[in-house]
């Protein structure tokens, strides 16, 4: 009898083992969050980007997303393709991202929203710029981040939702950066014709 009972709790125990790896394999998927602006997703299985941006995989696939509806659709490309472009750099510094890739798109913002200029117009400003500054300064990103992220823009489900959050988006990264504005408004004027 004592037998019988040591192979059935043996029996048991090889039960149980295997309900609870069955159960951890089925638990929820891992979460991970960006460095760059703190969004929060469900974590890949396998790392895919290689960028310099202070950015998740998750993050970055998600602006992947925004970047080819905005190549597919002209009214996009032409108001706020820039702006996109300009604020995930922004909001991605730190880590590896270097400080001339950062100026030129803090730049990107100055002259989107403090000079009106439209975006078409602004990446010749900025090869300008570029070509101009062989030593950039160095900005620490801001502790407060903006609260709108690519994602906000990745669910709009208009042309004119997509443009009005990548606005919004745009102004509260460059507001979250006012500590350099003046600097930035400074490299501009000194390395660019604006005519």
């Amino acid at each position: 009898m004592k037998r019988f009972h040591e192979t059935g709790a043996t029996a048991l125990t090889v039960r149980l083992n295997f309900n609870e790896q069955y159960f951890q394999s089925m638990s929820l998927p891992q979460e991970t969050t960006c460095p760059g602006c703190g969004l929060r997703m469900p974590q890949r299985q396998s790392p895919t980007s290689a960028n310099y941006y202070n950015t998740s995989d998750e993050c970055w696939d998600l602006y992947a997303e925004v970047l080819g509806t905005e190549y597919s659709n002209a009214v996009l490309f032409g108001q706020v393709h820039q702006l996109t472009v300009d604020a995930y750099a922004v909001q991605h510094a730190g880590g590896p991202h270097p400080d001339k890739s950062l100026n030129i798109h803090l730049s990107g913002l100055y002259l989107a929203l403090e000079k009106g200029i439209r975006s078409p117009y602004i990446p010749p400003l900025l090869q300008q710029l570029a070509e101009a500054i062989e030593v950039w300064p160095h900005c620490e990103p801001p502790t407060n981040r903006a609260s709108r992220t690519v994602f906000d823009v990745a669910f709009c489900d208009s042309t004119e939702d997509h443009i009005r959050i990548v606005r919004e988006w745009a102004q509260a990264v460059w507001q979250s950066w006012s500590e350099y504005h003046a600097d930035v408004a400074r490299l501009v004027s000194s390395n660019v014709r604006i005519d």
